[in-house]
């Protein structure tokens, strides 16, 4: 699918899914969930199709002999998860509009997280009763809406279609979208450059998951050139957002992907005890935060190995204790660098300021060029992300 069919695409379900939202007495808050859901059950079923012949066979080769399996096991095994035939796209799409379509939903979702525990808590479940409440028919109608998202849509589509939907939500409520996905040629790029294959990828600032998404797919393509090394890779994630965690925990489980999301504020939490730990790091993180206290993260080692973003003049007496981190960019490059082992490599979006910031900054980007940390820097064009100009670096 190019750029232009899937803009197309998005455009039609959203115009589509709101029409129908003006029909319930639902803001957007509350409808983004269900609807999210159903983006999300449409991508697990074109996903389990891809691999459900194969599935089928092995169980039928099994069945009788002394390693005879459960199907629910061979599913998992192949493609990472299970779903019955009652959480179906089809089966709920065409079950008879007498029937409780809510229900069947909620039961649906049950069932995943019944065979996909990482996912307990996170399919909505109960919210599609609540779609009910002035028109029966919505959640059939969504149905329907979302059976236009092609069967061969896979990989890491979900995450942009996804996104995009969560955008456009903020926007009809008036707020300003937070984390916004980086392009399917950006995450390539950076993927490209740092080759994670074998070990543990970190992305601490990790939105939908979809850089992900881009790693197993790197290592897809390179699987004749690995020749047969322990290619696999451990995704260890963390956002701020619970929200966002739950996409990005769907993002993973839709792409039979292995690894973890947790909820943290990577500025003062630190779940994975992350100095040194990992292969690879990629990120996207915030740009500019200028709120980030002082004291919290001067004595940090993830932060202060390579020193820390502090104001050029001294602070008054009255507000010491308070003091915040000018800009928070040279955070996130401290953490990428320090999360790193030693033959570790990480590829990081930054904005275009951080690469001629002064003062302590300077100081900062001098140390890491003089420890000869920096393989490479691009800089992006604008206006490469949905709904934001800010030019930025790589």
């Amino acid at each position: 699918m190019n750029k232009e069919q899937l803009k197309k695409l998005e455009a039609d379900l959203w115009s589509a899914a709101d029409k129908l939202r003006a029909n319930s007495d639902l803001k957007s808050s509350e409808y983004a969930t269900p609807v999210l859901g159903l983006i999300f059950l449409k991508f697990a079923d074109n996903n389990y199709r891809r691999h459900e012949q194969a599935i089928l066979a092995e169980y039928q080769q099994l069945q009788g002999s002394r390693r005879e399996k459960p199907v629910s096991e061979i599913a998992i095994e192949q493609c990472g998860f299970y779903l019955p035939d009652h959480t179906r796209y089809d089966y709920l799409l065409n079950l008879p509009e007498e029937k409780d379509i809510a229900k069947a939903l909620k039961e649906a979702m049950k069932a995943i997280e019944e065979y996909k525990p990482e996912l307990e808590g996170v399919l909505p479940k109960d919210e599609y009763a609540a779609l009910t409440r002035t028109d029966k028919t919505i959640p059939q109608q969504l149905l329907r809406t979302f059976a236009d998202i092609p069967a061969n849509a896979s990989g890491d589509l979900f995450g942009q279609i996804y996104e995009y939907f969560l955008s456009e939500f903020a926007r009809s409520e008036g707020q300003k979208g937070g984390e916004f996905f980086t392009p399917r040629s950006v995450v390539r790029l950076m993927v490209e450059i740092i080759e994670p294959h074998g070990g543990k990828v970190f992305d601490p600032a990790c939105g939908s998951g979809g850089m992900f998404v881009q790693s197993a797919q790197f290592i897809a393509a390179h699987h004749n050139e690995l020749k047969g090394a322990d290619s696999g890779v451990y995704m260890c994630g963390q956002e701020k957002t619970q929200d966002t965690v739950k996409l990005a925990k769907m993002n993973l489980a839709v792409n039979g992907l292995r690894g973890e999301i947790k909820q943290a504020n990577t500025y003062y939490e630190d779940p994975y005890d992350s100095f040194e730990q990992f292969d690879y790091v990629h990120a996207n993180p915030p740009f500019n935060v200028d709120d980030v206290s002082l004291s919290s993260v001067e004595k940090d080692r993830r932060f202060n190995t390579y020193g820390i973003p502090r104001n050029k003049s001294k602070v008054k007496k009255a507000d010491e204790g308070k003091e915040t981190v000018p800009n928070g960019n040279y955070l996130w490059i401290s953490l990428f660098a320090t999360s790193l082992k030693a033959q570790g490599r990480a590829a990081l979006v930054m904005a275009n300021s951080a690469s001629d910031a002064r003062h302590s900054e300077a100081d900062i980007r001098k140390t890491l060029i003089e420890q000869n940390l920096i393989y490479a820097m691009l800089t992006l064009p604008s206006n490469m992300f949905y709904t934001v100009t800010l030019p930025a670096t790589l």
